[in-house]
C-alpha cells in the first residue's frame, strides 16, 4: 500500500510539472509576419508573452507551452501601435475646447480596436491642469496615456486663452514635467496666432530648461503673411523637437511644398537631417494631398504619422489610426516604413524606447493586423481624393500582456476560465 501511495504521489508530481512545462507562456501568436523595425525583424516568427512582457520572438514556438494561442498567419504581427497626436483631456465644460471639453475623446474606446497601445496627448492640458488630466483620464485609462505638456498654463482651453504669453512660465512647465516624468514626454505650442516668435521661445525655454523636446503646431493669423518654417527649423528648433501638421496647406501656415512650382522645399530635408522631427498630424484640417503628394514623390517622408484626433477629426477624412496609416501605403510608402514611423520612430521621439519593439523584456504591447485588398478611396479636407489597394485593419490588440480587443476571436481559448474548486 505504500508502494501504491508513493507511486501516485509521484505520478501525480509528473504530471503537475509537465503541466507547468506546457504552460511556460501565457500567449503564443503564432505564424504571424513579424515587423519590427527596431530588430530588424521582417518576416514569419513566433511571439511569446509572459507575465505582461515579450519572452520570445522565434520561428516554431511549441503551442502546448502557451495557456492562449493566437492563430496570425496570413497576417501582421507589430508592436503596439504609438499616436504621438491625440487629445483625450475629455470633459464636460462646453465653453472649453480640448482641455477638459467635450471636443476630447475618452482614449480607450478608440485606441484598442485600431490597434493603437499608446497615446501621447498634444498639448491639452498645461502645469496648472495637468494633475487633474493625470486623475481624469490617465489614471483611468487602459491604454498608455502620455503627455505634451502646453506651453500655457491652462492648457488647450481655446481662444484667447491659449495667446496669453503672461500664461507660458518655463520655470512652472519644467518643474511640473520633473514632478510628472514618467508620463509627461515634453512640450506642446499650438494656436499662436500674434506676429512674433514669443511663444516658440517660450516653448523651447521650457524645453531646455526641463531636457525634453517640444512639438509644433505653427502657424498665425491670417492678417500677415505666415512666419517663416525655415527660420523656425534653423533659427529656433533644436535636433529632436517635433514639427507637426506637416502636411497642411493653409493661409496661415508657412508650407513645406511651394505653392507656386508645387515642389518641396530644398530646406526641409535638410532640417530633417539636422534633427527635425516631422510628424503628420492629420486632424480635421491639417492634412492637404497637394503637400504630400509631391512632398512623398520629392523622396520626402514623414518621421511618424498621428492622427490629433478629437471629435472634429475622426468622423472626417482622418478617421483613425489605421486609416491614416493607409493613406501612406496608398502613397506608396512600403508596409515596413508605414509601420516603423507608427512604433519604433515615435517610441524615439517621445525618448520611450521601452516601446515600440518587440525586445525581450519589452511591455508586451503587440498589435495584430489585416491588410485587406481591394479598391479603397482616401481622401483629403478639399475633397482632393486617391484610390488604393490595401487598407489596414486590427485584428487584436494586446496591452501589456492582456487580449484587450480581438476583431474575429483568432486566439484558443478565446475566453481563459478558472477551474471552480
Amino acid at each position: 500500500m505504500k508502494k501504491l501511495y508513493a507511486l501516485s504521489f509521484f505520478l501525480i508530481c509528473l504530471i503537475g510539472s509537465n503541466f507547468a512545462v506546457a504552460q511556460t507562456y501565457n500567449i503564443i501568436i503564432k505564424g504571424g509576419h513579424v515587423i519590427d523595425a527596431k530588430n530588424n525583424i521582417d518576416g514569419v516568427m513566433d511571439v511569446a508573452i509572459k507575465d505582461g512582457k515579450i519572452a520570445k520572438v522565434a520561428k516554431n514556438i511549441d503551442p502546448k507551452e502557451a495557456v492562449q494561442v493566437v492563430n496570425a498567419e496570413g497576417k501582421y504581427v507589430t508592436p503596439g501601435l504609438i499616436d504621438i497626436h491625440t487629445h483625450v483631456f475629455y470633459g464636460n465644460h462646453a465653453d472649453q475646447y480640448l482641455m477638459n471639453g467635450t471636443s476630447a475623446v475618452v482614449p480607450d474606446g478608440f485606441t484598442f480596436r485600431t490597434g493603437v497601445t499608446t497615446v501621447v496627448d498634444a498639448g491639452s492640458s498645461g502645469w496648472r491642469t495637468f494633475p487633474l488630466f493625470k486623475k481624469q483620464t490617465i489614471d483611468r485609462s487602459k491604454t498608455r496615456v502620455l503627455a505634451w505638456l502646453n506651453v500655457v498654463g491652462a492648457g488647450m482651453r481655446g481662444g484667447a486663452y491659449e495667446q496669453d504669453v503672461r500664461d507660458m512660465d518655463p520655470k512652472m512647465n519644467a518643474m511640473i514635467a520633473e514632478q510628472y516624468k514618467n508620463y509627461i514626454v515634453g512640450f506642446k505650442l499650438a494656436h499662436y496666432e500674434a506676429y512674433d516668435w514669443d511663444a516658440v521661445k517660450q516653448a523651447v525655454k521650457s524645453g531646455d530648461m526641463a531636457h525634453l523636446p517640444i512639438m509644433v503646431d505653427f502657424g498665425g493669423n491670417d492678417s500677415h503673411p505666415p512666419l517663416s518654417i525655415q527660420e523656425l527649423f534653423f533659427k529656433y528648433l533644436r535636433p529632436g523637437d517635433v514639427y507637426t501638421h506637416v502636411f497642411t496647406e493653409l493661409k496661415r501656415r508657412d508650407p513645406i511644398v511651394d505653392l507656386k512650382t508645387r515642389q518641396l522645399r530644398p530646406f526641409v530635408p535638410e532640417a530633417q537631417k539636422k534633427g527635425i522631427i516631422f510628424d503628420v498630424g492629420f486632424g480635421g484640417a491639417s492634412f492637404d494631398f497637394r503637400q504630400a503628394l509631391p512632398a512623398l514623390k520629392a523622396g520626402f517622408y514623414p518621421n511618424s504619422i498621428s492622427t490629433d484626433l478629437h471629435t472634429g477629426s475622426m468622423n472626417a477624412a482622418m478617421k483613425n489610426m489605421l486609416n491614416v496609416m493607409s493613406f501612406f501605403l496608398a502613397m506608396h510608402m512600403s508596409l515596413p516604413e508605414v509601420i516603423k514611423a507608427s512604433t519604433w520612430n515615435p517610441a524615439q521621439e517621445i525618448h520611450h524606447e521601452e516601446l515600440g519593439n518587440l525586445s525581450v523584456g519589452a511591455p508586451a504591447d503587440v498589435t495584430v493586423l489585416n491588410v485587406r485588398e481591394g479598391n479603397f478611396g482616401y481622401w483629403d479636407r478639399m475633397g482632393y481624393k486617391i484610390e488604393g489597394k490595401q487598407r489596414l485593419e486590427c485584428e487584436m490588440t494586446i496591452r501589456g500582456g492582456s487580449i484587450v480587443y480581438d476583431l474575429n476571436g483568432i486566439v484558443d481559448p478565446v475566453v481563459v476560465r478558472r477551474r471552480s474548486n
